[in-house]
């Protein structure tokens, strides 16, 4: 039993002392996230998949040429092709918002990583990367397909989330995990302006 406890408090202070090594790990998750996500983004089946998000947003509808819910009519399922729907998105600007989206996400997961080297950098990219999730977070509320809809089984809506919903309910660990590193941050410039 002694053995047992002495072997649990070699593993608490193990626990303890990979604080370090989780804020790393966190840097590098934000960075894998954001640039393999925002690579996604000048891919056509993902620039489409995002079109109810942004369309019935208030932060963001602006960058599309059709208002919601105009793109009910031209969605597709993911890998398919269907002349007349691109078209449609072409028109809608679907393609160049996504394309933007996909670099300024890429900057951001960029930005955080080199928190490594430069604190202040890291600074902007964590207060970005919290915007950014916020905006996302922010589709719980205004996306309609984040629900499951009423289709007949009786189970539909809140709290009921949908594969879109899912999707966005996910962004609560990266803003929490990006927090973190914000926190971490703004005490490493604090000790340095008092050292200084």
């Amino acid at each position: 039993m002694q053995k047992l406890s002495g072997l649990f408090y070699g593993f608490l202070k193990i626990a303890a002392a990979s604080q370090r090594l989780g804020l790393g790990m966190i840097r590098v998750a934000v960075l894998v996230i954001f640039v393999w996500i925002g690579g996604l983004k000048f891919w056509n089946y993902e620039a489409e998949g995002i079109v109810p998000f942004v369309a019935n947003s208030p932060f963001m509808s602006f960058f599309y040429n059709s208002k919601a819910p105009e793109y009910k009519q031209y969605k597709l399922p993911e890998g398919s092709f269907d002349p007349a729907k691109h078209e449609w998105h072409e028109r809608n600007n679907t393609y160049g918002f996504s394309h933007g989206l996909g670099v300024l996400i890429m900057s951001i997961g960029i930005l955080t990583f080199l928190g490594f080297f430069s604190a202040r950098v890291g600074l902007v990219g964590e207060l970005l990367a919290v915007v950014m999730t916020l905006g996302t977070l922010s589709f719980l509320a205004t996306t309609p397909e984040v629900w499951v809809p009423d289709l007949g089984s009786g189970e539909f809506g809140f709290p009921l989330l949908s594969g879109a919903g899912r999707l966005v309910i996910k962004d609560t660990a990266i803003l929490a995990g990006v927090v973190v590193l914000l926190s971490d941050t703004a005490r490493r410039l604090l000790e340095r302006r008092r050292t200084a």
